[in-house]
């Protein structure tokens, strides 16, 4: 049998946690985690400015823009 069993993983488990211990472990994660947290909101906001490029640029559709945000 090629691939792994239970038994494997939690060996594997174990002898990771005896070697960087549950504070490295933790610290890890939260590294982790931050990492994929900056990445999403990086991709969001490379999606607005996408769309923000997208939008037309004509003198028209300035005098639009300009005209609605002194209504507000």
């Amino acid at each position: 049998m090629a691939g792994l069993s239970i038994w494997h993983v939690l060996i594997f488990a174990i002898v990771v946690l005896l070697l960087f211990g549950t504070s490295k472990l933790k610290n890890l994660g939260k590294d982790v985690g931050g990492a994929v947290k900056d990445f999403k909101k990086s991709i969001r906001d490379d999606e607005s400015t996408q769309a923000q490029l997208s939008e037309p640029r004509t003198l028209e559709h300035s005098a639009q823009n300009l005209n609605s945000t002194h209504k507000n």
